[in-house]
């Protein structure tokens, strides 16, 4: 009883350690209280004034098409460069699978800089281009290893006999293979989507005029305050993700219900 008593009490303070900033940040939104010290009555200002922060919408704006760009792009080289490495064997293979791991193990900085030199050496102008291009390369190692991930043998076994039956290259990828892989495909995308929406150290290095993204702009804030409407913003942000991360969940359970009938 004791045991279980203790157990409990772990994991209720890992849970407050986890979410009580959440719940803060949230709480402070409301605040009419321009310093986040003390809540000091409840107000909707911060939310419509929201709308009227047009620095702070663009960057938001920035990182949304950012994201959303680098994910696209880095799912499909990503899930391609997966599905060659696992298919084909060729010289230097085990090297190029060496080289996948150091973009996700070096530090934010090293990268950052080398993207950085690489850009002045080709004289390409600093901007939303060079952020993209930045994004997508950090972005593709976490989607081929993710993709990878799901590859194991019944999934040759099916692909055989899909083109034993008839079926060619094109078919059997978009009939067996893909949905085989998608689980992995959807992790890739997730967590490059996340990688490039937080992004700050090496959008920094690669940022131009009229490139700001949301991180560096609150980065910028911190010395002189940080906005009441930046959490907001972020709760906003937050609500989103709860639907979107509820409504997959349903999802889901549905799909699994379904099949169970």
């Amino acid at each position: 009883m004791k045991h279980k008593t203790l157990k409990n009490l772990i994991i209720a303070l890992i849970l407050i350690f986890l979410y009580l900033p959440i719940i803060i940040l949230v709480l402070y939104s409301f605040n009419t209280s321009k310093m986040n010290v003390l809540f000091e009555g409840f107000t909707l200002d911060w939310y419509k004034n929201l709308f009227n922060n047009r620095t702070l919408l663009e960057a938001f704006t920035n990182t949304f098409i950012i994201a959303i760009t680098s994910t696209i792009t880095s799912t499909v080289l990503g899930t391609i460069g997966a599905i060659g490495l696992y298919k084909y064997n060729f010289k230097f293979k085990s090297f190029i699978n060496l080289l996948l791991y150091i973009p996700i193990v070096i530090p934010e900085i090293v990268l950052g800089i080398s993207l950085l030199s690489v850009y002045t050496l080709t004289k390409l102008e600093l901007g939303m281009f060079t952020l993209i291009l930045s994004h997508i390369s950090f972005s593709i190692p976490f989607v081929i290893v993710s993709v990878r991930s799901t590859f194991s043998k019944s999934l040759d076994t099916y692909e055989e006999a899909a083109k034993d039956l008839g079926a060619d290259d094109i078919k059997t990828f978009f009939k067996i293979t893909l949905p085989q892989i998608m689980p992995g495909v959807i992790s890739g995308a997730t967590l490059a989507f996340t990688l490039s929406l937080d992004d700050v150290v090496i959008s920094y290095f690669t940022a131009g005029p009229g490139s700001n993204t949301l991180p560096l702009q609150i980065y910028s804030m911190i010395k002189t305050g940080i906005s009441p409407d930046v959490n907001a913003l972020t709760t906003l942000m937050l609500l989103v993700t709860m639907i979107i991360l509820f409504s997959l969940t349903f999802i889901q359970g549905r799909k699994i219900v379904g099949e169970k009938k």
